[in-house]
């Protein structure tokens, strides 16, 4: 084949690849006329048939643009022969022009090996309508943010007040379950106390079963109680953790001593193991978890079972375990025992409640940011856990104390002073603790104990005081009988406040608290202890 049928054939294939590309393409020589162009070329341009032509020259073209308009209003010379300098200095550059018919044309131009020059006509009118569509959406967009933003600031600030008084009316909430508690824990105090020395005294008789019946009903209600005053308080932010360093030790014999006595009553052995440990986080809290834990696992442990109470050193934490051989808990049901007022039917049928015990443990743990764990097997037992942060700071052994281990029977002959504004309580106190063989002497204030002449020629070896007395509170009643019988008496603050502050002072003052409504074998045992 010829040198001049390759360059055709190689003419035909550069105007058949041409033809089928999207855009309008001229391909200039060297000289700047025209090898090979496309129709979108001549359609895009709106060129007259003989200007696409090849050998036709660049400039004829730009003339015909700029006779025509295209270039806007001017010379025309110039204005072709400025067109044409851009052309040149633009190669391979991009421009945005307006075409004959209004549309948006990209141009662009590159130059060729052998100097010539190819520029193509891309039409992109559809792009520019879209991007000015979507700088007016944008606008739009903006407006409305603008007043949806205005709006949201409003109802935000409408939230605010509405959350302001949600507060302000939760606060009143929890101050009126306090004083309502208060109020409602004294007569039920007075119940209890008659009750368990009705339990005692009928103790062999007929009476005896009715009498438990009803005891095991206030303990019910109490525990519901207490319960419900302890979620208000948390959900309401009432309750502050109060970081300080404590022994484990010290927690756990105060569990001892406070459920010792039920366990006894089902036959359970309670045992308390590895508490040489200090931590450092809120002591009451961890006390209150514990004690709901210890509760449950003697609550839902048959008769003869065992419950132990311990703590393990794991990772940087320490692990504090309330383990028992009870009915166990189904691994899919782990999660809805934490959930208020949900009771499995296993432990249904076994004791009473609301379901409130966990509920309290998973939001103090949350409170405190503990982890808390729960190990089951159905018919085997249980295991829940509270992980705590070991304190960096040891506390000193404390040595053991001997009136700890000192029985019941210890009470017999003891003096007592009992302090309460109620009198039916002081009934009650007096009955339940003649009956343990104490001497006992009431009085409902300080004037009384004055004019009463209560302490001629008889001296008390523990007081039992109520916090709120009519005149002064309990433990300034006890600060004045220290002064006036000795520093060294042993007191006992019986209260239905169950705030931080009251605790705070009861332990500053070196005075031993128990809650209303009181449990009597509690009591019977803290008294054992104190004396």
């Amino acid at each position: 084949m010829s040198d001049r049928e390759n360059h055709q054939c190689d003419e035909t294939a550069l105007r058949l690849a041409v033809e089928h590309l999207g855009q309008g393409i001229a391909v200039f020589n060297q000289d700047r006329c025209i090898d090979v162009s496309n129709d979108q070329f001549q359609t895009i341009l709106d060129l007259p048939p003989a200007l696409c032509e090849a050998g036709t020259a660049l400039a004829d073209i730009v003339r015909h643009l700029a006779a025509r308009g295209d270039f806007g209003e001017g010379d025309i010379d110039t204005l072709t022969q400025s067109r044409l300098d851009e052309i040149e200095q633009n190669t391979s550059g991009l421009l945005e022009r307006s075409g004959p018919n209004g549309q948006f044309l990209e141009v662009r131009t590159n130059r060729l090996p052998n100097d010539g020059l190819v520029i193509s006509y891309n039409d992109i009118s559809a792009r520019v309508s879209a991007e000015r569509a979507l700088a007016q959406v944008n606008q739009s967009l903006e407006k409305r943010v603008q007043e949806r933003t205005k709006a949201l600031t409003h109802l935000n600030n409408e939230l605010e007040r509405a959350r302001a008084k949600a507060d302000a009316a939760n606060l009143d909430k929890t101050r009126f379950l306090a004083a309502a508690s208060h109020d409602l824990l004294q007569p039920l105090n007075a119940a209890r106390l008659y009750t368990s020395t009705m339990v005692e005294r009928a103790h062999g008789t007929d009476l005896a079963r009715l009498a438990a019946n009803v005891d095991d009903s206030l303990v019910a209600v109490e525990d519901i109680m207490s319960a419900l005053l302890d979620i208000s308080r948390v959900d309401s932010g009432a309750i502050k953790p109060a970081i300080s360093i404590f022994s484990l030790r010290e927690l756990l014999k105060k569990v001892k001593v406070e459920f010792e006595p039920a366990a006894a009553a089902k036959n359970i052995k309670l045992r308390l193991v590895g508490a040489d440990a200090s931590v450092s986080t809120d002591r009451r809290m961890v006390a209150r978890v514990l004690q709901n834990l210890v509760s449950n696992a003697i609550k839902y442990t048959p008769e003869g079972g065992a419950v132990l109470v311990g703590c393990r050193k794991r990772g940087n934490r320490i692990r504090l375990d309330v383990i028992d051989n009870g009915i166990g808990i189904d691994k899919d049901q782990h999660s809805l025992i934490f959930t208020e007022f949900s009771r499995l039917e296993p432990g249904a049928r076994i004791a009473q409640g609301l379901g409130l015990g966990l509920s309290i443990v998973q939001r103090f743990g949350q409170a405190l940011k503990l982890d808390v764990e729960v190990d089951s097997v159905p018919g085997r037992g249980s295991r829940f856990s509270i992980y705590l942060p070991p304190s960096a700071e040891a506390l000193p052994a404390s040595s053991p104390s001997n009136a700890a281990a000192q029985p019941a029977s210890s009470l017999v002959g003891k003096q007592v002073l009992c302090v309460d504004n109620e009198q039916d309580i002081l009934n009650a106190m007096q009955d339940l603790l003649k009956g343990w063989g104490c001497d006992v002497r009431v009085a409902r204030s300080l004037k009384e104990i004055s004019q009463n002449d209560i302490l001629e020629g008889w001296v008390p070896e523990i007081v039992l005081m109520d916090y709120h007395l009519d005149q002064s509170s309990g433990l300034d009643a006890i600060q004045w009988l220290r002064q006036n019988v000795g520093g060294h008496l042993p007191a006992v603050l019986i209260t239905a406040d169950r705030s931080t502050q009251v605790q705070t002072l009861a332990e500053e003052r070196n005075v031993s608290l128990l809650p209303k409504p009181l449990k009597p074998a509690a009591l019977r045992a803290l008294m054992s202890r104190l004396t």
